[in-house]
């Protein structure tokens, strides 16, 4: 039996993709992605917080996909007009609850771009709203309307993100104009050349990786040997729920 990974999904309440509708959605290459490394995805609809941890229960490990932007800490003129498109509360409150839900239940947890950033604003951490404003760089990051960029990352070595993804060093696709100032209670794991933070973990948790990039493309080696070891967990920790050695986990 493959495991069960919950990938919570986007909300869109102000009908942007439907009008007068509230829609939920998903870009489909996480769960193809969870799917080619072995594991059974799972959207997971937005719901009440309360409700989170009844949600937790049902699944091996956790997803946090990518998604829309956080409110500036603090409004400042030379935000561009427009640059921000912000994440529905509702599903930033759901999907904050389910991270602390499956934190507590020590469950394989990974944070993908705004899954990271939520990963440091719980822990006590802080963004950097517009990076070309807050953290201007040569390095391009993508997003905020900008295209796609690639460029290269340092992991640090003995962190587990190193051994899962079994590299100190890759290439990642990025899409985002936010960024993680402060870790807040996370460790760093992974830094851009300009010194960007490209990586978050919990030190105390047998799985728990925040990456600023997109793994989910599968398009490096550290990409796929990320998602195959958070599939892994998510197996092993289903079987030692089960009583049985896991199976079905590509590794």
């Amino acid at each position: 039996m493959r495991p069960v990974v919950g990938i919570p999904v986007s909300l869109d309440a102000r009908g942007r993709l439907r009008g007068g509708r509230a829609t939920l959605f998903s870009d489909r290459a996480y769960a193809r992605a969870v799917a080619a490394c072995g594991g059974a995805p799972v959207l997971l609809p937005t719901d009440a917080p309360e409700r989170a941890a009844d949600v937790i229960a049902h699944v091996d490990a956790l997803l946090l996909p990518g998604g829309d932007d956080f409110p500036p800490a603090r409004a400042r003129a030379d935000y561009p007009d427009g640059v921000f498109e912000l994440a529905d509360p509702e599903q930033v409150a759901f999907d904050a609850a389910l991270l602390r839900a499956s934190l507590a239940a020590a469950m394989p947890t990974l944070g993908i771009c705004y899954g990271m950033q939520l990963m440091a604003l719980e822990a006590g951490g802080a963004l950097h709203a517009h990076l070309p404003v807050d953290a201007p760089s040569e390095v391009a990051h993508g997003g905020g309307g900008a295209p796609p960029a690639v460029h290269a990352i340092a992991i640090e070595a003995a962190s587990r993100l190193a051994r899962a993804a079994r590299a100190d060093a890759a290439r990642v696709e990025s899409r985002h104009h936010q960024g993680v100032a402060d870790p807040g209670r996370w460790r760093v794991a992974a830094h851009a050349p300009d010194g960007l933070i490209e990586a978050i973990e919990a030190p105390d948790a047998p799985f728990a990786i925040g990456v600023q990039w997109h793994p989910e493309g599968l398009a490096g080696e550290a990409d796929g040997a990320l998602l195959r070891a958070f599939v892994a967990a998510a197996a092993e920790r289903a079987a030692s729920a089960r009583g049985a050695r896991p199976r079905g986990a590509a590794r």
